[in-house]
């Protein structure tokens, strides 16, 4: 795949096409903190509004494959009267749009560009150091979060404001998430323990245990009779919640298993069928496809239900993370930066593998029409079909992004300087 790679700071645009209209994959990492954007597009965190420099300046840098590197700049004349800063390109490269959020860069010459928008707000004291995982609430009123403070907090979404902790797990908490209805939380930790939360009261009203490694991911299926756990011992189980229970093991693969996903199966894909009757205990389980994102650089899916094998790929090196984009398309990220979208009728070759950098790909997540995805480099960007650009979500600098969430048009990450910051698409 021919790249084509633009920079502000470390900003790197690539740009993928076969015989499709084709959208940029961009990265933006700005300095220390926003080092321009944010110094100069104003920023809200509760009531502290981050202060305005009447000057500035960015590097920017245009990486055409087997070209000679472009280099310019991006300098703020001041901020208006309008409160928007007044921002020139150098010679190569256009400033198309800038507001108090966002800033839209192009390099013509390769056809290349990128928008950048701020965090809405920052929220810094939910947690004392790095925060692992998050999720927000169905109706999109609560947080959840875990950090490597061994700690696991459920905020008001709105404000970052603390309205529970949730205490019991021994050790770091690696992964949580709500029930669709909004007022359970599922966490698996180190301890290899699988729990189940009240979001009201904070109690822990089921603990699974089976697990001989640390769980690293889950997944609920439908409404939440029954979820999914990855874990460092090699295996994939399903659990029944109404009876605290292992339904089975899906999966014994002899390496971690870092993320699963569970989706729903096109009516063109053949799952299968159980050698087995399956339990009246397992609920919403048919015509549904599991993947397992394995250490072992394989990525593996199957017939939830049927238990009956549908692929093993082997990518470029461990899977980090994987998601459903529809009922036969997905994608799955590695250590080494590529994100690869398969189409399970045809998972041989790749649809297309995406690599903007060499940093590990953290999450990976659907959204409209496109995905989100997070990398250890500090990255965070969002991929529309119906967009010719890339918008990148700034602010984390160098630390990893370790997790996405949304609600509507807003967007969460959670970051290892220990920040969560929400994100307001309508400020494009």
């Amino acid at each position: 795949m021919e790249h084509s790679l633009l920079r502000l700071r470390n900003l790197c645009l690539t740009r993928w096409a076969e015989n499709k209209p084709y959208y940029y994959n961009t990265r933006c990492v700005i300095g220390r903190t926003l080092a321009f954007i944010e110094d100069h597009l104003p920023l809200q965190e509760h009531k502290f509004r981050i202060k305005k420099k009447d000057e500035g300046e960015a590097w920017l840098s245009c990486h055409p494959p087997g070209k000679p590197t472009l280099y310019g700049s991006l300098t703020c004349q001041g901020i208006g009267l309008d409160g928007i800063p007044e921002v020139t390109a150098s010679e190569g490269f256009i400033v198309n749009e800038i507001n108090k959020k966002s800033i839209h860069v192009s390099c013509p010459k390769e056809n290349v560009s990128s928008k950048f928008l701020a965090p809405y707000t920052t929220f810094s004291r939910i947690h004392t150091k790095s925060i692992t995982c998050l999720d927000i609430s169905s109706g999109g009123g609560l947080g959840v979060s875990s950090g490597t403070d061994g700690s696991m907090k459920i905020w008001q979404a709105s404000n970052g404001e603390l309205r529970r902790v949730l205490e019991g797990h021994v050790f770091d908490v690696n992964c949580c998430r709500f029930f669709p209805s909004g007022l359970v939380v599922l966490s698996g930790g180190m301890d290899a323990q699988l729990k189940i939360w009240s979001a009201e009261d904070a109690s822990c009203v089921v603990t699974f245990k089976g697990h001989k490694g640390g769980i690293l991911d889950t997944a609920i299926v439908d409404r939440g009779k029954n979820v999914v756990s990855g874990s460092r011992d090699g295996t994939a189980r399903l659990w029944d919640c109404g009876r605290s229970a292992c339904l089975g093991v899906l999966a014994d693969c002899g390496s971690s298993i870092n993320g699963v996903a569970v989706g729903a199966a096109d009516n063109s894909i053949n799952l299968g069928s159980p050698e087995q009757m399956p339990s009246e205990r397992e609920v919403g389980t048919e015509s549904k496809m599991l993947l397992l994102a394995r250490e072992d650089k394989k990525l593996q899916c199957f017939g939830l239900q049927s238990r009956q094998p549908l692929f093993l790929f082997i990518g470029s090196d461990a899977f980090n993370c994987c998601t459903f984009l529809s009922g036969f398309l997905l994608l799955a990220g590695t250590q080494d930066g590529n994100i690869y979208q398969l189409d399970v009728r045809s998972p041989r070759t790749p649809v297309q593998v995406i690599h903007r950098s060499g940093a590990p790909v953290m999450s990976l997540l659907s959204f409209r029409d496109g995905f989100i995805a997070s990398q250890g480099d500090g990255s965070c960007f969002i991929v529309q079909q119906d967009l010719d650009y890339v918008i990148e979500l700034t602010g984390a600098d160098c630390d990893p992004v370790y997790k996405v969430a949304t609600w509507e048009k807003q967007i969460y990450t959670c970051c290892r300087d220990g920040l969560v910051r929400r994100y307001q698409l309508s400020d494009l």
